[in-house]
Parts: C-alpha cells; sequence; structure tokens
C-alpha cells in the first residue's frame, strides 16, 4: 500500500476514535416508542392510555394530495379533518399556491347507522359513553392510513377505515369496511349524500372547477356473523361534473397498494437495524409518491399544503433528483429530467439568475429570495444526477445546464475567491451574509462532478482543466474565508462576520472537505446544536429544519465518524418512525409545524447510499466506494439498485482478518473488492 494512503488510514482512525470518546460522553434524550413495526413493513399505533394525542400525514398521487388530521381523545373517540389538495387545479393569479384545496370534517360524512342507532364519528368526550361512538384501537400506516376501531356496548362491529389518494386521478377515498363481530344479524346503511362546490368563474384557470364529496355504495344492507361490507366516500375536482365517472374503490385502493410496492421493490436496504430498514422504506414512498402529471409533465413537489405542481432549485434539483437515479422509479427519473429542462428555458447569455422556483404548472416563477446560491443546487444536483443515471443521452441534455451554471456562479466570485450570492436556501430566515458556506460547497462539488462528467461526454481536456482547477482553489478560499474557531470549536463561520454555530456547518463533510472534520463533528453534536428534534438552525435558537441534519448524518458518515453518526442517525429515525410524529423525515419547526415535505425523504435515503454505502459516482458505469461498516454489524447490502445505466446489488461484509469485502452482484456475475476499513474501491461496471 502506498504511504499516503496508509498515512490516510491512519489519520482516519485517530480521528475516528477521537470522536467516538467524545461522543460517549453525549447522552441522548430517552425515547419511548408510540408505535411498532409490523412483519409486512408497515408500522402500528395500538391506542391504549397515552391519551390524548394528536398527528398529521400526508399521501400523494399524481393528481391528488390528502392531507390527514387525526386525533384520539381521551376516551378513545377519534376525530379526523382532511384536506384535499388537487395541484393541477389552479386559480388565479398564478402563483405557488394557487391550486385549490378544500377540507372536509368528520360532521360532514354521510352517516353510517349500525341496527338503526347512528355510528357516531363526530362525539365529543361527554357523549362518549352514552351513544354509538367510533372507538379506535389502532392505527396502521404504510402508504394507506387505516384506523381499526369498534362500535357498540358491548361491540357488534368491527370497523375499518382507511384513507389514501387515488394513483392517477383527481380524487381521495375514504373507506369504511363494517364486519358483524357479534353472533346475531346486523343492520347497517349509510346514506346518500352528494355535495358540490365550485370556484369563481372570473378567477378559475382556465374554467370553473368543481369538487365534489359523494358517498359511494351507499344504502342498506343486513350483515351475517362474520358478514363485511364496505361504504365508501370520494373527494374529487372535475372540470366536467355533468359527465362524472364511477368511483371504484377497491380498484383505487388495489391500484394504490400496487404503488406503494413498485416504489419499495428497487433499492431495498438490508441491515442489521429495523428500524433503519423501515425508515428506509418510508422514506422512499413519501420521497417518490409526491410526483404531479402536469401540463408541462411530471413534477415532484414538496407538498405540505403550499408546494404543489411547482419545483424548487434546492427540494427538487438539489436534494430529491440525485436520489431519483439511485431509485429504480421510472416516474421519479422523468421528473428529474423534466426538473433541469424546466431550469434550463431560464438560462441565458446575460447570465441574469435562474428563479428559485417555477410554479403553476409551469407557467410562472418564483424569485423573491434573489439569488439563493440556486445556480450552484442546479449544477450539483443535475451533475451528480447525470452520472448516477448512465445515461449518456440524458447527460448531453443537461451538460448546457450544468455549465451555464458554472459559469453564472464563477461571475459571482469576489475578491477572497469564494462565490457570493443574495441569500441561502433559507432565504433569509436567518442571516446569511454576501457569500455563505452552503453556495460554496456546493459549487466545488458541483465543479468536480462536472470534471468527471466531462470526460464521459469527452469534452475538451481543457475546460475539465479548468474545473478541477477552479475546485482545487475554491477548496482553499473556503478554507481561508468560512474557517474559523466558533464557541471554542475549529469548525466554520457560516459567513464572513458570523460569530455563532450554524447547522450548515456540515456541507463541506457532505461535499468531501474533511480539514475540519473534528471539530465540525462535535460542534453539530454539541450542545449548543443538537436537539431533541435533531440540528437547531443556529445557536441559541429552537428553530430545526431536517434537511440539515440529514445533511449532517450523511457528512459525518462520509468524514469517516461512522460510530458518532450511528448513534445520530438511530436516535434521529427511530423518532421520525416510532415516535410522536410519524413516519417521514420533517422539512422544520415552528414554521410548517413539521410538514412532511417529500424532498426531505430523499436526502434521508442518500444517507445510506452516499454515506453508510460511500457512493460516489465517478462515472457512466463505475463510482467509488467508500463503505462505513459499524463495528456491530457484520453485513449491509442495497438491493436491485438502478444506477449507472444497471440494476446491481451492493453487499459489504467483513472478514475474518478485519478487512472488508465490498460484492457487486449483477445477474450471475459477482465481482469482489477487499479493502481496508475506510479505504475506497474503485467499482467499474
Amino acid at each position: 500500500m502506498k504511504a499516503y494512503k496508509i498515512k490516510a488510514l491512519l489519520t482516519l482512525l485517530v480521528l475516528s476514535t477521537q470522536i467516538s470518546l467524545w461522543a460517549q460522553q453525549i447522552v441522548l434524550p430517552k425515547q419511548t416508542d408510540r408505535w411498532h413495526i409490523e412483519h409486512d413493513g408497515s408500522i402500528t399505533w395500538n391506542i391504549g392510555d397515552r391519551l390524548p394525542h394528536a398527528d398529521h400525514i400526508e399521501m400523494s398521487g399524481e393528481k391528488v394530495s390528502l392531507w390527514v388530521s387525526y386525533s384520539i381523545d381521551s376516551s378513545g373517540v377519534s376525530k379526523i379533518i382532511r384536506t384535499v389538495v388537487f395541484p393541477t387545479f389552479r386559480m388565479l393569479p398564478d402563483d405557488t399556491r394557487s391550486h385549490i384545496a378544500y377540507t372536509f370534517n368528520d360532521n360532514e360524512l354521510p352517516r353510517i347507522y349500525i341496527n338503526s342507532q347512528l355510528l357516531r364519528t363526530d362525539i365529543s368526550p361527554n357523549e362518549a359513553n352514552n351513544a354509538l361512538a367510533f372507538r379506535a384501537k389502532s392505527i396502521n400506516q404504510h402508504g394507506i392510513m387505516r384506523i381499526m376501531a369498534e362500535a357498540g356496548n358491548p361491540a357488534q362491529v368491527k370497523v375499518e377505515r382507511s384513507l389514501f389518494p387515488s394513483v392517477d386521478k383527481p380524487l381521495a377515498i375514504e373507506e369504511f369496511k363494517l364486519t358483524n363481530i357479534s353472533d346475531k344479524p346486523v343492520t347497517v346503511s349509510m346514506e346518500k349524500l352528494i355535495r358540490e362546490v365550485t370556484t369563481d368563474t372570473i378567477r378559475s384557470k382556465p374554467s370553473p372547477h368543481t369538487v365534489i364529496m359523494k358517498s359511494i355504495n351507499d344504502g342498506s344492507r343486513i350483515l351475517q356473523p362474520g358478514g363485511s361490507t364496505v361504504f365508501s366516500v370520494g373527494y374529487l375536482a372535475t372540470d366536467h361534473p355533468s359527465a362524472l365517472g364511477t368511483i371504484h374503490p377497491e380498484q383505487e385502493e388495489k391500484a394504490r397498494a400496487n404503488r406503494v410496492a413498485q416504489i419499495l421493490a428497487p433499492l431495498q436496504l438490508e441491515t442489521p437495524d429495523t428500524i433503519l430498514n423501515t425508515e428506509f422504506a418510508f422514506a422512499k414512498i413519501r420521497a417518490t409518491e409526491s410526483i404531479f402529471k402536469t401540463k408541462n409533465g411530471y413534477l415532484h413537489s414538496p407538498g405540505g399544503l403550499s408546494y404543489y405542481a411547482a419545483i424548487w432549485a434546492n427540494d427538487q434539483a438539489e436534494y430529491v433528483s440525485p436520489y431519483f437515479a439511485f431509485s429504480g422509479d421510472s416516474i421519479g427519473n422523468l421528473s428529474a429530467m423534466n426538473c433541469y429542462r424546466l431550469f434550463a428555458r431560464y438560462m441565458n447569455p446575460e447570465y441574469k439568475p435562474i428563479p428559485s422556483s417555477i410554479v403553476a404548472e409551469g407557467d410562472a416563477f418564483w424569485n423573491g429570495a434573489g439569488d439563493r446560491g440556486d445556480q450552484a443546487m442546479i449544477a450539483y444536483g443535475a451533475s451528480r444526477y447525470a452520472l448516477t443515471y448512465g445515461n449518456a443521452d440524458s447527460a448531453k441534455t443537461l451538460w448546457p445546464l450544468i455549465t451555464w451554471c458554472l459559469e453564472y456562479s464563477r461571475r459571482h466570485i469576489n475578491e477572497q475567491g469564494v462565490v457570493t450570492s443574495d441569500a441561502d436556501e433559507l432565504e433569509g430566515r436567518f442571516p446569511a451574509g454576501k457569500a455563505n458556506l452552503s453556495t460554496n460547497s456546493l459549487y466545488y462539488d458541483a465543479l468536480i462532478s462536472a470534471a468527471l462528467l466531462g470526460k464521459q461526454l469527452h469534452i475538451s481536456n481543457e475546460q475539465i482543466g479548468l474545473y478541477t482547477k477552479e475546485a482545487n482553489l475554491l477548496k482553499i478560499n473556503i478554507e481561508k474565508y468560512f474557517g474559523a474557531t466558533v464557541d471554542g470549536y475549529k469548525t466554520y463561520k457560516y459567513y464572513e462576520t458570523n460569530t455563532v454555530l450554524r447547522a450548515w456547518i456540515c456541507m463541506p463533510l457532505a461535499m468531501g472537505i474533511y480539514d475540519r472534520s473534528k471539530g465540525t463533528i462535535e460542534a453539530l453534536f454539541s450542545p449548543q446544536l443538537w436537539t431533541a428534534d435533531g440540528l437547531a438552525t443556529q445557536e441559541g435558537n429552537n428553530t430545526f429544519w431536517d434537511r440539515s441534519t440529514l445533511y449532517a448524518l450523511r457528512g459525518v458518515l462520509q468524514a469517516g465518524a461512522t460510530k458518532t453518526a450511528m448513534t445520530f442517525l438511530q436516535y434521529y429515525s427511530r423518532r421520525r418512525l416510532l415516535g410522536e410524529h410519524v413516519p417521514y423525515p420533517v422539512e422544520a419547526y415552528p414554521e410548517g409545524n413539521q410538514r412532511q415535505l417529500s424532498a426531505e425523504s430523499g436526502l434521508y435515503c442518500r444517507i445510506f447510499t452516499e454515506g453508510l454505502f460511500g457512493m460516489r459516482p465517478t462515472g457512466f458505469n463505475s463510482f467509488n466506494c467508500t463503505p462505513r461498516l459499524p463495528d456491530n454489524w457484520n453485513q449491509m447490502a442495497l438491493h436491485h439498485i438502478h444506477s449507472f445505466g444497471t440494476v446491481f446489488d451492493l453487499k459489504i461484509s467483513r472478514q475474518s482478518n478485519g478487512k472488508i469485502l465490498v460484492s457487486v452482484l449483477k445477474g450471475n456475475k459477482q465481482h469482489n473488492y477487499t479493502i481496508a476499513n475506510g479505504e475506497t474501491a474503485h467499482v467499474q461496471l
């Protein structure tokens, strides 16, 4: 082994040991799980005495998003508020939130009767003992929300209440499956109901929209002991209410279950930690379901009752599209290419900035925060995506956008050799100075990826050399401009006059800059920044944004502090999957009240692909693999990876001699690489 490799490994070993010893001194809050994992990969909350409790979840399809706020009171009676968003039904003027959305409460539903007695879903605690109440026993989540309940005293009927979005229609469904659990016949019925509201003609785009709530399969039935029936409610939007087609709830439920299974089939994580495996699977669902079929093609959008049929330079171009290159989901990859295609429309010879967001199905844009470093975000995401996806034609399509964004950033380098921008992706919520660490870290990685991509596209050595030279110089200038001791930690100041710790000091780690790894990692997990919900955005402030935590966990793994990273990754994953607000990563708090914005789930998955498994694309059919196998694990694997133009498995296992075996399985062929812990395998597919 070459001397410089030995030195690098020894440095990594010392760093890892120092940080592990420091991490052992940290006491994370004790967690009490509310949910548990089922054998089929779903999670269930068996409702006990930890009441009352409330939560919310979002589920999406190509034409609809369903936000369900649910609560269980102290007597076990549930309350549901459902907000249905129709992303492609727009109002004027065009803006980010010009979609239509309507909220439906329990007391608006068609009434259900059991033996002529009203089943109350909107009951107050004072009435609970004297009425036929929908008493929830458990809630299950796995892309479809199912609430199990019983009605009657003693119980006569078991009720399974399911809520889910249609896969491809502007429609959400709520089902009530009633099963007779008594020893006598039971008569059940649901009223016929249809309610319509039509939007204002003048403000509707292009014509009035009608939103309908209607009963499906209503009527009366006699259930023999053990017998079942299903009543349903549909929530839908249409521009042609007189030509409304038949709704088939069973087909819609089957299609939703099939779509979830389709998302889960490729890129399967297998580790000894069931919580990590399960949260990875859930994150795949949320990251991939929130793709809307618009008049300008598939658009991945964050959701959260605010952000639909629109794309952002951070959420879509930077966070989630590079994930889709690993995911194996065809719609996800279509959305990624469409995202970059829409941003490319705004390239211009004057090098005015590309808008931060393209909204209203592509008909308008938003740039209210000015240049947030958006060009660095786009160049980083597009170059990583192109390399990982491994398709030369796609890469050729993206290359002009990548080079334009790099040139834009180069033109904004100041006298100190770093890139300036008006803000960062937090859009002025917190100060970012005239030049910030996030934008510069992204630009650095984009230059490296562009140089690698240029080789694949046979771009001139001169241009590739310029990108490499610029990256090397920028790395030096990042250290000079941002390197600092803050609160005693040898880390980074986020901008020139910054004097307190910021969560985004993690960005150099995620981009492969490890000069200040030890101090940065200690600062990230210090009492000044780490909170019960992850990283505080800024020292002394209780605001948190999951995106910085997700980047940090990935970066700390890449830096080789595996034991420390896994301690916090396991804590975070358990909290998000089995705690009080489940089952996905979230956006922020207090802003948005922890909305489950979808791109954050893509960032969660990238903790594993790029952090734990250390996959760094280097060409259309090659990648560097620097796995971080935890000390108490003997093996881990990613199955059915759809990247680099092929499908393969990646298995990491510990050998008896302490070495790490990297196995790449493609069809019936297997190629093995034996490396030392912390070393890199150069994989050629």
